[in-house]
């Protein structure tokens, strides 16, 4: 279904509806500060397995990150955020950033077994940070991309109507948030206790 929430005052009614279908293993594609993204929540292991399916990728050979209502609810399955670490984080979230940090004990099992880093995200965007605060853990989360030379890009990873019409076949829920960006989010590397821009997205680190 396609929901429709305001971006800046989402309505209680309609993150209830969604944060319902994700505890029930449902997949939903939401508004971020960059290009929409698809998720689910990160405890349910087989709603996990449908976005690896949906993406066509091995957990192992990618990186997939997860969208926490803030750094505090974040601190909870990385391992102790050194101080540095922390300052810049504080600084710069919520925002277009993923932060790669070592993960902690909290983090999934399908995660740990593949993967020592997270890349976390605390979006500027209202929807997704009252869905993840509700919802009461992150929600696993990769962008909507897929190959379709029928599709223009631009297009599909920004408008909700036509995401909807293209993924009504594995997103439970569609949120019109309105209209998407392009450019994805600034990676920052912090595992080594420091950090390192490898991927300069839509925003400057401060």
């Amino acid at each position: 279904m396609l929901l429709s929430i305001h971006p800046e005052n989402p309505d209680t009614r309609g993150i209830a509806q969604v944060v319902n279908c994700l505890r029930d293993g449902g997949i939903v594609v939401y508004p971020t500060d960059t290009v929409y993204g698809i998720g689910c929540d990160i405890t349910n292991q087989q709603a996990m397995e449908r976005i690896l399916r949906f993406k066509d990728v091995n957990i192992r050979k990618t990186n997939l990150s997860i969208i926490c209502s803030s750094i505090s609810q974040a601190s909870e399955y990385v391992k102790p955020i050194p101080n540095e670490v922390f300052k810049v984080m504080k600084r710069n979230l919520p925002g277009a950033f993923t932060f790669i940090l070592p993960a902690g004990g909290n983090i999934p099992k399908l995660f740990r077994a593949s993967k020592k880093t997270v890349g976390i995200r605390v979006p500027d965007n209202n929807i997704v940070r009252a869905i993840a605060e509700q919802l009461g853990n992150p929600i696993l989360s990769t962008s909507v991309k897929i190959e379709d030379e029928d599709v223009p890009w631009d297009e599909y990873q920004t408008d909700p109507t036509l995401i909807h019409e293209n993924l009504s076949n594995i997103a439970d829920i569609v949120i019109d948030g309105g209209i998407g960006g392009v450019e994805g989010s600034t990676v920052v590397d912090c595992s080594n206790g420091d950090y390192e821009i490898i991927r300069q997205g839509k925003s400057e680190l401060v």
